[in-house]
């Protein structure tokens, strides 16, 4: 993580008109086939664990990922994380970075590990020189779309989703995902959408 000078990244423009926005976030709203999931989840994976990967695959894929704003800053990343929000033993949440894998396996068995730990030990586990990506999985409650608040401390994306519908022959699901207009603009986070998309629809073992 190093910071680096606006002016000298794409960014420059969105930097400037941004940064002092009392309210920088931008949500969109995508229904994502997820059926490809749904077949890979009766081999035993999470189905949590899956739509984590997908999403770290598919922003490995936008060089928006790389640069987040933090206070007034623009830092630079060589690691992306991702978050989930992990029930915790005690009865509460406790939240849990894990770090992007070359290969599924591997994502799995460090998804396995580190949210086991987190949920028996009550403690978060935070990878704070990565660029970390949050997430938030409803799967009991039926959402048509989130949008979650703006705190001022934390700028990074951040994706909702709640239970997943059958119709027919295929499994969708609707995710928010939320992002500081300094990160991305608009088109940078359809792409990404649009790389998750394709992300779950190649996802293989």
């Amino acid at each position: 993580m190093r910071e680096v000078d606006p002016d000298k990244t794409q960014r420059s423009m969105s930097y400037q008109l941004y940064i002092d926005a009392p309210m920088p976030m931008v949500t969109l709203f995508r229904t994502l086939d997820v059926s490809r999931l749904i077949r890979l989840r009766r081999r035993g994976y999470s189905f949590n664990m899956l739509m984590c990967y997908c999403i770290l695959s598919a922003a490995g894929a936008i060089p928006e990922f790389s640069l987040l704003p933090v206070g007034k800053k623009l830092m630079a990343y060589d690691t992306l994380a991702v978050s989930a929000i992990i029930a915790n033993r005690a009865g509460g949440i406790s939240s849990c970075d894990i770090p992007a894998c070359p290969d599924l396996p591997s994502f799995d068995r460090a998804y396995r590990e580190l949210t086991g730990r987190v949920r028996d030990t009550c403690e978060n586990h935070d990878l704070p020189d990565s660029m970390v990506i949050g997430t938030s999985c409803l799967a009991k409650y039926d959402l048509d779309g989130a949008v979650n608040f703006y705190s001022g401390l934390f700028n990074n994306p951040f994706l909702i989703w709640g239970r997943y519908r059958r119709r027919g022959l295929r499994t969708w699901l609707r995710v928010s995902f939320q992002f500081h207009h300094v990160q991305m603009d608009g088109e940078q986070a359809c792409r990404f959408l649009d790389e998750l998309q394709t992300a779950i629809r190649r996802l293989d073992t």
